[in-house]
């Protein structure tokens, strides 16, 4: 049994955490070794199972490690995952027990999938996405390294470029495509195209600027 690294012990490493261990209850996968952060503090004073047991720069992988990227920021979160990979580090998709992954779906290497996440028919889906609790419909594409944080609506046919962010209840309607780089803020209603590197919010979502 390999032993897991979870990379990032912010917020979002500890509820990956939780979602591995729920794994393991399930089927015992791995075992948990703690994380790397470049913040050695970063779980003082909060209860937590496992500790920071080095940091991300020096991180030098064993054979016998693998690891999940719980990163959330789409441009660091490539920036460290091509750090490790050149160091050899081997990465772990985390899919939850309650994530729903339907039929005929292309899924890139890493992918991160919270608890009531739906990959519905025909998706494909690019490297190290991280998905919270949202839906993507039909025939959609997400580019490597994007997040999509919980309760989003991606509908069907919907084209998301590489490194996107998108903030919580957003919903993108059925065909629209987002660029490269794209920051789309909480609660956007899109019903454009968006060109890379734009950052919209509102409904409808419209260009800011911040």
């Amino acid at each position: 049994m390999k032993d897991l690294i979870i990379v990032g012990a912010g917020g979002f490493g500890r509820e990956l955490l939780q979602w591995i261990k729920d794994i393991n209850k399930v089927n015992k996968t791995w075992t948990i070794k703690g994380f790397i952060d470049d913040n050695s503090n970063a779980l003082a004073d909060l209860q937590c199972d496992y500790e920071v047991i080095g940091s991300i720069k020096k991180w030098e992988p064993n054979y016998n490690e693998v690891y999940a990227c719980a990163i959330a920021n789409p441009g660091i979160k490539e920036n460290i995952v091509a750090l490790l990979k050149s160091k050899g580090a081997s990465f772990e998709s985390i899919i939850h027990p309650k994530a729903i992954i339907g039929d005929h779906n292309r899924i890139g290497e890493g992918l991160i999938a919270y608890p009531n996440s739906c990959i519905t028919a025909n998706v494909v889906i690019g490297d190290f996405v991280t998905l919270l609790s949202s839906g993507i419909g039909h025939d959609a594409k997400v580019g490597d390294y994007s997040t999509i944080s919980s309760y989003c609506d991606i509908t069907g046919g919907v084209k998301i470029g590489k490194r996107v962010f998108l903030g919580s209840h957003v919903t993108i309607v059925p065909g629209r495509k987002i660029g490269d780089d794209a920051f789309l803020g909480a609660g956007s209603v899109v019903v454009t195209h968006i060109k890379e590197k734009t950052k919209v919010m509102g409904n409808p979502a419209k260009k800011i600027l911040f």
